[in-house]
């Protein structure tokens, strides 16, 4: 199975970083449902702004983690980045 490291871009311009094995299901989440992180909740709608794949669960927390210390500014250009470089990556559904 394969674990998933995102970024998502909230309403207020902040950024929120998280894991998981489904990233439809959990942008869902983040903006219909309870399921969604509190800090999510306050800030919606949010939208995909990067994601990496990991092999298993321990690395994908390892690199959230990483990414966590990083500063919003370096978070901002590495999704900027990635979606200049892949953007058939970003499907509609997980668009700005």
């Amino acid at each position: 199975m394969a674990w998933f490291v995102y970024l998502l871009r909230c309403a207020d311009g902040s950024l929120y970083t998280g894991i998981t094995t489904d990233l439809q299901r959990r942008l869902h989440e983040h903006n219909h449902s309870a399921a969604g992180a509190r800090y999510t909740r306050a800030r919606r709608p949010v939208a995909l702004h990067y994601y990496e794949e990991a092999a298993d669960r321990s690395e994908a927390a390892r690199r959230e983690y990483q990414l966590r210390r990083r500063s919003a500014t370096h978070k901002r250009q590495l999704g900027d980045e990635d979606r200049r470089q892949r953007p058939q990556k970003y499907g509609p559904y997980l668009s700005e």
